[in-house]
């Protein structure tokens, strides 16, 4: 039970239905019960309605839905809850990480401007670890492995060669953009943009 109450499998929109957030089913419960939000109850056909904590509790489980035992029965999960009062769509930064570095400098290599597999790709500091540089996104770029050896700890001037582009950290941008369908949660596609794709906050 602790592991369907612990993974961040409700997305949650704002009160006008636009995704913003990713929670686990234990955090959904308490919003639910306290009033922040209702849960969605989806028929399928793009046919739903809002339901609040007290009418979630009596919804039957179907086939295939993750559910809770309690001590009044079993209670479904749900899988989109929608916010009582908030309306923003806040926006963030990507969380840095290799990933984003590779979304960022769209698998190019930084130096050659080849177009890289995965298996021919790393992340390079232009200014090495060893000589003071930062893991940050202005010090960090994806690079051919090849490059990146033989590049080791110089400078890139040292070693011949000139970066493409410098970096920077991508813009802030509506974390809506930022969510990932990491579960493959069917009843979240009509909510993200193409379909969905956590939000790593």
């Amino acid at each position: 039970m602790s592991d369907v109450l612990n993974k961040a499998t409700v997305l949650v929109l704002n009160r006008n239905w636009q995704a913003i957030d990713v929670k686990t089913p234990a955090d959904a419960f308490s919003m639910m019960a306290t009033g922040a939000a209702t849960a969605l109850h989806i028929m399928g056909n793009d046919e739903m309605q809002p339901m609040r904590w007290e009418e979630w509790l009596i919804q039957p489980v179907r086939e295939g839905d993750n559910s809770i035992g309690t001590v009044g029965g079993r209670v479904r999960v749900p899988t989109v809850l929608v916010l009582a009062r908030y309306d923003r769509v806040p926006k963030r930064r990507p969380k840095f990480c290799s990933r984003a570095i590779w979304e960022r400098d769209g698998g190019m290599c930084q130096y050659t401007g080849r177009k890289l597999r995965p298996s021919e790709g790393n992340i390079d500091h232009i200014v090495p670890v060893s000589r003071g540089g930062k893991t940050n996104w202005e010090n960090c770029v994806l690079a051919d492995k090849r490059i990146n050896s033989r590049k080791g700890n110089k400078m890139p001037d040292e070693a011949g060669l000139k970066l493409l582009r410098l970096p920077r950290a991508p813009r802030e941008m509506p974390v809506s953009q930022l969510i990932k369908n990491q579960h493959s949660v069917r009843d979240w596609e009509m909510f993200l943009a193409g379909g969905g794709g956590v939000v790593e906050f």
